[in-house]
């Protein structure tokens, strides 16, 4: 059965989705096989694997049940992961959970059907602490906090903790915070290293030994519909990823063994 991994922070640009897609192609490195879901209506993941304009069915077709999950979800490049596609047309769909008496549970009714043909599912999740994201959480056994280490970076993430504990007491009692991951890091400058220690004094031991730096490839990998690990297989950012794959499933294991 799949373990669930959700990548959540409801301020943008701190890096879900470079992380979503990168740590799913490093557990694909891993031979984990791996389904990588884009719940983010602007559909960034799913953007970074496949072409917009093909023209092919994606995740709100299944909540609406217009499509099975076997006609939405497809292979991309790299070894070992699949993805479930995401397009602006889910933020409709949002709506329409908010006034459904199981709204909460969709996508977890969803991922259930196929968990048992994946060893990890990564979720993206939208940029706001609306029906979408509340239903990634209800779903998901774990989560990742990206954080930037820039000014403000803590900003907000109060809500997002809140919200954890609240989906744990009423929906999830088996979600746990898998750790805070600091993301577009700029080590040359004193902000930067100011906020990193910030962060690690916020969420102490749930900090994640690996730290994703700010990189031009990181950023250019998207637009070339590849993960760091097609795009620039012996960068850096392509090595902190690996450690990170590594890093969630060693935690992993270490969580299910306590």
């Amino acid at each position: 059965m799949a373990l669930i991994v959700t990548i959540a922070n409801q301020k943008g640009g701190v890096g879900k989705t470079i992380t979503s897609i990168n740590l799913a192609a490093a557990l694909g490195a891993q031979r984990c096989k791996t389904l990588l879901v884009d719940m983010d209506p602007q559909g960034h993941s799913s953007l970074s694997f496949i072409d917009k304009l093909d023209g092919r069915l994606s995740i709100q077709s299944v909540f609406r049940g217009e499509a099975s999950l076997v006609d939405v979800i497809r292979p991309v490049t790299d070894e070992n992961i699949d993805i479930l596609p995401s397009s602006i047309a889910l933020s409709k769909v949002e709506r329409d959970l908010v006034t459904e008496i199981d709204g909460h549970f969709k996508l977890k009714d969803l991922i259930v059907q196929v968990a048992g043909d994946y060893d990890f599912v990564i979720i993206d999740t939208p940029p706001a602490l609306g029906m979408l994201t509340i239903n990634c959480l209800v779903a998901t056994d774990y989560v990742i906090i990206p954080i930037q280490s820039s000014y403000l970076s803590l900003e907000g993430t109060d809500d997002l903790l809140e919200t954890i504990q609240k989906i744990r007491n009423r929906f999830n009692p088996k979600l746990r915070i898998l750790g805070a991951l600091i993301t577009i890091h700029d080590r040359r400058t004193i902000l930067g290293k100011d906020i990193k220690n910030r962060i690690k004094e916020v969420f102490s031991k749930q900090v994640f030994s690996t730290i994703i730096h700010r990189a031009v490839r990181l950023e250019e990998c998207p637009a070339y519909r590849e993960s760091i690990f097609r795009y620039a297989p012996k960068s850096a950012s392509a090595e902190e990823y690996r450690r990170l794959g590594k890093e969630v499933i060693k935690r992993v294991g270490t969580s299910r063994s306590a």
